[in-house]
């Protein structure tokens, strides 16, 4: 069997550290591996409009950001193909067909989605088309025959429903569809980067993120800003590293070359824990090692998409190439889905056939 990835993100805003330790960095990785056949990156432009659906434009301008962040961190259209789920109207039919296997209680008992309901202050206003997300995702996995699918921890339970949705494919019309494996972060750290303010989860729609391509002195404000351990008051007193934002991010950035280049006073981050929980060592101290971290690890890929702004036609010329290989994988899958559901009729030679010498030998 072909080992396929399939992954990609919502074009609501330009992409954030919290996407690149969480998904990003690792799909650079992987496609460089040379241990995956095929490699689909997907715009999910579509999505993005079931809760944008009155602000086309902000989701149209964000297209081009989200394939500006891809290229600028080291996608590379000769190895990954990067398209926009729009334009591949094959997702929207098997998602269609897709339904019928799902019941609304599944969907209402999607950690995931209840979340996000939650987040946007949903209740019962949920657009159909948000609430019906897993099911949509489970197309856009299924259509390119996807083994492998990385993200970060809180989309378990969509890759989760979308195994139910191939198990139950395969068994009410024959083994068709491929079922996926998550791939999450290594680093533990990565999961899921909390935002600079503390709370859980680093989100465009909360203004907690820090973007990869802001400029070195919104970092290191953002930076020097961050929410840390609230009882450490002075520098004497002993600190929290656990949940504590400003070592998570060093638990996803710091590796023992940097404290050697920026802070030689100690040999690796364990060190630097260690002062923290003792007492000596002030929150500035740690931010301004955190914000040289942070300012080395985004200043190649801010480089790389000035590059890639000055020529926005090559971009756009980018992805409808990636659509174009898309939509022929996507029509290849969905040409067996609907012969597996018997509803391939002018396909079928075999039921044209039976049915003319049925009525045939009638008379």
């Amino acid at each position: 069997m072909a080992k396929i990835i399939l992954t990609g993100d919502r074009p609501t805003g330009k992409l954030h550290v919290g996407h690149y330790v969480g998904s990003l960095k690792r799909r650079v990785e992987l496609q460089n591996s040379g241990n995956f056949d095929k490699i689909f990156i997907m715009i999910a432009d579509a999505q993005a409009l079931t809760d944008n659906a009155e602000n086309p434009e902000k989701v149209r301008q964000n297209v081009i950001e989200v394939a500006l962040d891809y290229l600028a961190c080291g996608l590379d259209p000769a190895k990954s193909n990067l398209f926009i789920q729009s334009q591949i109207p094959e997702l929207t039919e098997l998602t269609f067909y897709y339904m019928d296997l799902v019941t609304v209680s599944r969907l209402q008992r999607n950690p995931t989605v209840k979340s996000e309901i939650q987040m946007r202050n949903f209740e019962t206003s949920i657009p159909v088309g948000f609430f019906t997300y897993p099911i949509s995702q489970a197309a856009d996995i299924t259509a390119f025959k996807a083994t492998t699918v990385p993200v970060g921890e809180d989309q378990e339970p969509m890759l989760e429903q979308c195994k139910e949705i191939v198990r139950k494919f395969n068994s009410v019309y024959g083994d068709t569809l491929t079922e996926p494996e998550i791939l999450l972060p290594d680093n533990q750290a990565c999961l899921r980067l909390p935002g600079i303010d503390g709370k859980a989860k680093m989100s465009k729609s909360l203004g907690n993120c820090i973007y990869l391509s802001e400029d070195p002195d919104s970092i290191k404000k953002k930076v020097m800003s961050m929410f840390t351990d609230p009882n450490h008051l002075r520098v004497e007193d002993p600190g929290k590293v656990e949940d504590n934002p400003v070592f998570v991010y060093l638990d996803a950035f710091a590796t023992d070359a940097y404290f050697a280049e920026f802070l030689p006073d100690y040999q690796n981050l364990d060190e630097l824990k260690d002062h923290y929980r003792r007492g000596g060592l002030g929150d500035v101290k740690v931010k301004k090692f955190l914000n040289n971290v942070i300012q080395a690890e985004l200043e190649p890929i801010r480089k790389r998409r000035q590059e890639y702004q000055k020529d926005i036609p090559y971009i756009y010329e980018i992805l409808k190439k990636g659509s174009e290989t898309a939509e022929a994988a996507a029509a290849q899958t969905l040409s067996e889905v609907k012969s597996a559901m018997k509803i391939n009729y002018f396909e079928d030679k075999e039921l044209i056939a039976m049915q003319s010498a049925k009525y045939h030998d009638a008379e």
